[in-house]
């Protein structure tokens, strides 16, 4: 081995070398032709020796497209296993990237599931967050809502203390759930932006995710009005009290509303950075105000405050709260349902998860503290009020209790304090717990600072949804789901901005300000949010029931039964806040599924969805091992010789029409010659061939088999191909029109194929059409062509660089670009106008099974008792919505004078089968013999493989048997002459009686081993079906597949 400097233009990837200041390249000099073969490094620092083979490194493992850097690409096998075994230099590249792959107007977007957002430092000046900035402090400003300070003295007045845990802790148990399962889908590998949407979709599919990640979006859109109101509302009650209000009421509210979205559009537009300083300043606004909460309590209450219901710390009043008090036709559920909305904001962090350093760790640590922290806070300050203020008081400082009077009813407690409030039990209060939404404002040490946390408790989740909606929006467009709303995914400056999708938010949010019900839609909105935490629970269960290899969350501290009852709790607290709006969240997902699932965009995610659907067709298929075979189950299950997908389209759809969505089709290849030769073609195909199947809509498999000969691979797949009880059981093939002139190796190989079928006990079913069937050379030719296309247009690229706008020089070049099409196509050159017409009838032909079958018949001449395939299978054609016009009609062969009683037999014996069909006729002449221009046909047609060995010696004639086994024998002839003669007259039967059906099925003759030639046999097939519409000939395997038994 020899070292020699490298060339600084050479390219290293860094993925293999840690030295990246001119790494030296390793050359082998003891090489037979002299060539050099350069080794990496890293290979060479690792192993001390030349190999091919790589170290383990997370560059392998990026998908194609990644913004992280280029994918490195291991050797493949047939590179380690072959590569010794070529002369000449080795060349395996390095990296590779999604070039060609990505479409020209995808904005730079790829759809593959991109693994990870590119570094901190390959993107100069992003913003990236960690888990209390971008997480905790999120999710507690979101949690801590209007709630805190307005509606939770009420929920504690109503439920009273001992039912008000058991809803902030129910309410906490859902969210602590979903934060589990949420945590353990975001560990589960990278997670790039677009929060809750990005983790269902990719758990459960574009299906599921399509769906609520639109709702999603759309519901956080509108929350910004919802907050945004709650804001202005509270500025008008302040304008209200000082007499300020600019037009009115409603029209003020709209007119702050509108400002406030508008100002905070600024905020975020301006970056993520503002936003995230806006937060910061809110949240330190809110927790002063929450403190001022624990402090108010704690001093010594005013006469005034004393005669509104606050008392101070007080253990009657505690212990009179404990009860509930339902009024109004309030339960414990309406009481929940009132709350429940304000602990909906876990997702507040996980939504930005694109702009997080490091989401996997942020998004558990920083939702699940930011439950604990607001749980705590919400259940103390409930408590704090719940032990100072009793639930109903008159607000006046005169109504005081005379000394000695003895305090019984509903309001022992302050009587007990020297205050009468028992005048609240026929006529309402303004004060209390259960009156006074202001309760925090007076207990608190300073009113406006809660003014003050009402404000921030808006705004700041007025804020985080503002940048919710878009963030979220832009991940869903990105993956080209919805494709109309592809523009939304583009992004703008150093952190991507979704500007597109913050205009939209703020239309919305400002549409539903100055037209929308907002205590109508906010039910809706709730059930949104919850529809959405209901799917991360079951996403993280679906994928644990799945056990895939591939669900390795790093984060072990969840359980998949306890994710089901969260999406399970989910469900139901969707019916608890509003039953119709809970139905109507339903209907939206429903519809928005099926549109998602029609549409069937071109992404794959591996979701749980497909490892659940393995391991229920595994299952299945199991299971159907145990379970005999019965007549009544019978269906066809086809194995079809077709070659390439594409190359017969007619025995395919024909195939396709019989199994349908019902039974089993493999379209088969086989492909000869050397293994070595022809390993990379079936490899390269089968992909490709699936893939063909599935975009043409054919309920099919697609299998090859690489072998030296047609027989063998056929023989391979008969036995072979199926699982269990999903096994092919009849074959079909397409009728070999060239066995005159085909060499005899290969009519011995497509009779033996016959054999082989009847052998492993198949039903046989062979197809000819006048036209013929294969287009393989056509299919070769539109691809050449497709080829050639691209290259012109890649060339047309390379020389015009300006988006295509030739100019100069580049008018020129492109003129001389064009010859690439017209240099291929002229070397093939336009086809004879003979041939071109050939090929246009064979392509009408090839289409013939595709279209809807036109009025007439479907003749099945059912010769011989084989089980009953020859008549299922037309039978099943004739349910297809295509063959609808197609009547069935019975041909049966009979004996002279019992023309009647054999057609009534037959008519019983199709009613006990419950099969209809329009007409049955029975052939008495069958056996009369075929005229002499028939029988020429048949002559002329097997003349040229006839030994005549009658006409020679004994000696000449055993010669010519050993030299000419495959020929057909005088002897041979005259002991089959009469069903050699059957053949012939049957045909001119069928050119009598179905020469216009659109299909004929008739019985296939069956060639005993041993004692007929292939060629004979051949012939047999040839003149049945010669000059007829398409033709099937079919042979069952002797075993029942009808029954009249119930």
């Amino acid at each position: 081995m020899e070292r020699r400097k490298s060339n600084k233009e050479g390219h290293v990837n860094s993925a293999f070398d840690s030295n990246h200041d001119e790494p030296p390249i390793y050359e082998e000099t003891e090489l037979s032709n002299d060539d050099h073969r350069t080794i990496r490094p890293s290979v060479i620092s690792a192993f001390g020796h030349d190999t091919l083979d790589r170290v383990p490194n997370i560059n392998f493992y990026r998908n194609a497209g990644s913004v992280s850097g280029h994918r490195a690409i291991r050797p493949s096998l047939q590179e380690l296993h072959d590569v010794f075994q070529k002369n000449g230099p080795i060349s395996v590249p390095e990296t590779v990237t999604d070039d060609g792959e990505r479409s020209e107007d995808s904005e730079g977007f790829p759809s593959d599931d991109l693994e990870s957002a590119a570094p901190l430092d390959e993107k100069k000046g992003a913003v990236k967050f960690g888990w209390i900035r971008g997480v905790l402090v999120r999710c507690m400003l979101n949690i801590w809502g209007v709630m805190l300070f307005i509606r939770l003295s009420w929920v504690f007045g109503q439920a009273g203390w001992g039912l008000g845990i058991v809803v902030i802790a129910l309410s906490c148990v859902v969210t602590t759930i979903t934060a589990l399962s949420m945590s353990a889908i975001c560990t589960n590998g990278i997670v790039r932006g677009g929060g809750a949407y990005y983790m269902i979709s990719r758990s459960l599919g574009p299906e599921f995710g399509g769906s609520i990640g639109l709702i999603f979006a759309f519901a956080n859109a509108v929350a910004v009005a919802m907050y945004v109101v709650g804001f202005a509302e509270t500025v008008v009650d302040l304008l209200k009290e000082y007499a300020h209000l600019m037009v009115d009421e409603l029209n003020d509210i709209r007119i702050i509303g509108c400002i406030t979205v508008l100002l905070l559009l600024g905020i975020s537009v301006a970056g993520m950075e503002w936003e995230a300083k806006a937060q910061i300043v809110l949240l330190v606004i809110l927790l002063v105000a929450i403190v001022n909460v624990f402090v108010g309590t704690a001093l010594n209450p005013t006469e005034d405050k004393k005669s509104k219901g606050f008392f101070g710390y007080q253990t009657n009043i505690f212990m009179e709260n404990f009860r509930p008090h339902f009024r109004d036709g309030e339960t414990f559920f309406s009481v929940f349902a009132v709350f429940f909305p304000a602990a909906t904001g876990i997702l507040a962090g996980a939504n930005i998860s694109g702009d997080l350093r490091d989401a996997q760790a942020a998004i558990p640590k920083g939702t699940l503290l930011a439950i604990l922290i607001t749980g705590v806070t919400y259940l103390a300050v409930a408590l704090c009020v719940s032990g100072t203020v009793v639930r109903d008081a008159t607000g006046n400082t005169t109504d005081l209790i005379i000394p000695g009077t003895f305090c019984n009813g509903s309001a022992v407690a302050a009587c007990e304090l020297g205050y009468d409030f028992t005048s609240c039990e026929t006529e309402p209060c303004k004060f209390g717990l259960m009156n006074n939404f202001q309760v925090m404002t007076m207990v608190s040490g300073f009113g406006h600072l809660i003014t003050a946390g009402t404000f921030s408790a808006t705004l700041s989740s007025a804020l985080a949804s503002l940048v919710s909606a878009p963030k979220v929006f832009q991940a869903l467009c990105k993956d080209n789901i919805y494709t109309a709303l592809h523009f939304f995914a583009k992004g703008y400056g150093k952190n991507n901005e979704p500007i597109p999708g913050y205009v939209l938010t703020f239309i919305i949010s400002v549409a539903f300000i100055l037209i929308g019900n907002l205590n109508t839609i906010a039910p809706i909105i709730s059930n949104f949010f919850l529809a959405s935490y209901a799917l991360i629970n079951f996403s993280c269960f679906h994928a644990s029931y799945a056990k895939s290899p591939g669900w390795r969350p790093a984060y072990k501290y969840y359980n998949m039964w306890l994710s089901l009852l969260g999406a399970l709790l989910c469900c139901v607290v969707m019916f608890v806040i509003n039953w119709w709006a809970a139905l109507l969240t339903y209907a939206i997902e429903i519809l928005l599924y099926v549109y998602v699932t029609v549409k069937k965009p071109e992404v794959n995610w591996g979701s749980s969805t497909q490892a659940v659907t393995f391991v229920s067709a595994v299952s299945n298929s199991l299971s159907l091992t145990g379970v005999e075979d019965h007549v009544k189950n019978f269906r066809p299950q086809i194995l079809a010789l077709t070659g390439s997908a594409r190359a017969r389209p007619a025995l395919l759809d024909l195939a396709h029409s019989m199994t349908k969505n019902y039974g089993l089709c493999i379209t088969c290849e086989v492909l000869m010659g050397p293994r070595s030769e022809v390993l990379p073609e079936m490899n390269a195909g089968m992909e490709k061939n699936q893939l063909w199947l599935n975009k043409k809509k054919r309920k099919a498999f697609y299998a090859a088999v690489a072998c030296e000969n047609f027989r063998e691979g056929a023989e391979t797949l008969l036995q072979a191909a199926g699982l269990g009880r999903l096994k092919p059981n009849t074959l079909m093939i397409g009728f070999k029109r060239d066995w005159r002139t085909a060499e005899a190796e290969a009519v011995q190989g497509y009779v033996g194929i016959l054999h082989d079928a009847f052998d492993f006990e198949y039903g046989t079913a062979v197809l000819r059409m006048e036209q013929g069937m294969d287009i393989s050379h056509i299919v070769e030719e539109e691809e050449e062509m497709l080829r050639a296309a691209k290259e012109q247009h890649a060339l047309d690229d390379e020389m015009m660089p300006n988006g295509g706008k030739a100019k100069g020089l580049f008018r020129k070049s492109r003129k001389s670009s064009q010859q690439v099409l017209t240099t291929r196509v002229s070397v093939c050159g336009p086809p004879p106008p003979q041939v071109a017409k050939m090929n246009e009838r064979l392509i009408e032909a090839s289409r013939h099974f595709k279209k809807k079958q036109p009025k007439g018949t479907t003749d099945v001449w059912w010769l011989f008792d084989d089980g009953g395939l020859t008549l299922l299978l037309p039978y099943i054609l004739s349910t297809r919505k295509k063959w609808k016009d197609s009547k069935l009609r019975i041909f049966i062969a009979g004996q002279p004078g019992r023309t009647e009683i054999d057609k009534q037999e037959m008519r019983s014996l199709l009613h006990q089968f419950r099969i209809k069909c329009s007409d049955i006729t029975v052939i008495d002449d069958i056996n009369v013999r075929p005229r002499d221009d028939s029988l020429k046909k048949l002559e002329d047609m097997i003349e040229p493989f006839r030994l005549h060995e009658g006409s020679k010696g004994r000696d000449q004639a055993q010669g010519m048997q050993k030299e000419y086994p495959w020929k057909i024998t005088d002897a041979e002839l005259s002991s089959f002459e009469e069903k050699t003669n059957l053949q012939v007259r049957l045909n001119e039967l069928l050119q009598e009686h179905s020469k216009l059906a659109n299909l004929i099925v008739v019985s296939m003759p069956i060639a005993r081993k041993g004692s007929i030639s292939d060629f004979l046999y051949m012939a047999w097939l040839d003149i049945l079906t010669k000059d007829l519409p398409p033709t099937l000939l079919i042979r069952g395997n002797h075993k029942s597949v009808l029954t009249f038994y119930s």
